[in-house]
């Protein structure tokens, strides 16, 4: 019997941490650990954050723990889209170390004759539809330690028996197989939610995963704990309260742009503009959501004692599904290797450690989530598990990374939003893309071109020929599943 059968026949999969032992009590010999508090927002754009660039999104909560902690301007996801890089944060390790390189429920290369990309030149790389029992997520390594662990919102990485209550997280509120609120109401209660009984009709889905996540919290003052709000929003479907459409459906009639609204990336129309009023109001209301947790730890006298943690899933929607936000400088957004698709707005607030106001431009990743934590928290790290990641601590006291750290992407899919398979290495200031329908590369010098605008591949064969060594050995290393031709393209 493999442990997943066990722990169902046991009926105590939520009770039991990867190694199969009762979570140990906390250590009070000690100093006080950290209580941790992680908001991970769905297809949050680079800048669709007033602290980032935005004027026309309002989010003074994010925009205050910004003002209170440390701004990262070059952080990324793991991956384009939201599983995978959901599975990076939970084990350290890379999507394509995982074999999780896609959206689970995306198309197999077995299935994919029932999809829109059935006629495409390559057929998708196998990857695994769940994150496996044997990782030993985050959550149970912070629960072997006495951590008490809640988790409320999107989850999105296997179907039941792979939910939250299996992967060390005490208390699931709303997290199951689905991608976004598509039961009852969608964003609005009745839910038709698995993991979420339905609130008074009419209640708003973020601000009742905030209303559970304030509960959670106030229920575990004692700490230590972990509480993960993984908000569905801004996620399609788009529908904002009634209040906030209006309020930003008045704001964009008052505004005027320079340039165009609409421009192309490949063969799909791109946004260029921010005015989108419904997206606006989903925006605000999960900034309003943030600040709700935010308010309940001051009130607690939690906030001394707790980091804050805030970072979204991938890039904005700007190419496809309403085109709802507009992620300039950046080029393109959510399923493409450009930096629209992967650069992410990511804040820490550690009070006692981070100066307020910090900005930190050095790359960090999803994966360096898991012994980041670890450290903070005193803990041992467990380095066969998060083989991918890198403590950020010391760029949280000021200090530096390794320079020579690479970064490494690998999407062998069709992006339901027009980008095609690939992979992608930045190290330093340069960053190569590999299209694997036809091998080319483009490398981009980020310091001098954020927008991926000049093609240096022509003009920097060597440089293009090391980065592209790099990525292949990589990999190699990790085992990355390849796309395949298809043998029923017609060209």
């Amino acid at each position: 019997m493999n442990r997943r059968d066990f722990l169902r026949a046991l009926g105590t999969a939520a009770l039991l941490p990867a190694c199969g032992v009762s979570r140990a009590p906390a250590d009070s010999s000690g100093p006080r650990r950290p209580n941790f508090v992680f908001f991970l927002v769905d297809d949050l754009g680079w800048t669709d954050l007033g602290c980032y660039g935005s004027t026309f999104y309002e989010t003074p909560n994010v925009d205050r723990l910004a003002a209170e902690g440390m701004r990262f301007t070059s952080a990324y996801a793991a991956c384009p889209v939201c599983s995978p890089t959901r599975a990076s944060i939970m084990t350290g390790k890379y999507p394509a170390r995982l074999r999780t390189t896609d959206y689970f429920g995306a198309p197999q290369p077995d299935t994919v004759q029932s999809h829109w990309t059935r006629n495409k030149p390559l057929l998708p790389a196998r990857y695994l539809d769940r994150l496996p029992l044997e990782e030993t997520t985050v959550a149970e390594t912070l629960k072997q330690h006495g951590y008490a662990t809640f988790f409320a919102g999107k989850w999105h990485l296997g179907p039941e028996g792979f939910w939250p209550e299996d992967q060390g997280f005490d208390v699931n509120k709303g997290g199951h197989d689905r991608g976004g609120p598509y039961g009852g109401k969608r964003y609005f209660s009745p839910y038709g939610n698995p993991r979420l009984p339905d609130g008074p009709d009419g209640e708003h889905l973020p601000d009742r995963l905030a209303t559970e996540t304030c509960r959670f919290i106030e229920d575990h003052r004692d700490g230590p704990f972990l509480a993960y709000l993984a908000f569905y929003s801004v996620h399609t479907p788009l529908m904002a309260r009634e209040d906030l459409r209006a309020k930003y459906e008045a704001k964009a009639r008052t505004v005027a742009h320079d340039g165009p609204a609409w421009g192309k990336e490949g063969d799909r129309e791109v946004r260029l503009v921010q005015d989108h009023a419904v997206y606006a109001g989903m925006v605000e209301a999960m900034d309003q959501a943030v600040g709700k947790v935010l308010d309940a730890l001051d009130r607690l006298d939690l906030a001394k004692d707790t980091v804050v943690f805030f970072m979204s899933d991938n890039g904005g929607l700007a190419t496809s599904e309403g085109h709802p936000t507009c992620n300039l400088p950046l080029r393109a957004g959510k399923g493409w290797l450009y930096e629209g698709g992967i650069r992410e707005p990511m804040i820490v607030r550690w009070p006692g450690h981070v100066r307020a106001g910090r900005v930190c431009d050095e790359p960090v990743i999803s994966t360096d989530f898991y012994p980041t934590m670890l450290e903070m928290a005193g803990l041992p790290g467990v380095p066969q598990q998060h083989l991918d990641g890198r403590s950020m601590v010391p760029l949280l006291r000021g200090q530096s990374l390794q320079k020579d750290r690479a970064l490494y992407w690998h999407y062998p899919h069709y992006g339901n939003q027009g980008g095609s398979p690939g992979g992608a290495v930045r190290l330093g200031d340069y960053k190569l893309i590999e299209f694997y329908e036809d091998h080319r590369v483009e490398l981009y010098n980020l310091r001098d071109d954020l927008g991926e605008k000049k093609d240096l591949a022509g003009a920097m064969p060597e440089k293009a020929a090391e980065l592209r060594r790099m990525l292949h050995e990589w990999r190699n290393e990790v085992g990355a599943a390849m796309p395949t031709v298809n043998p029923n393209h017609k060209v």
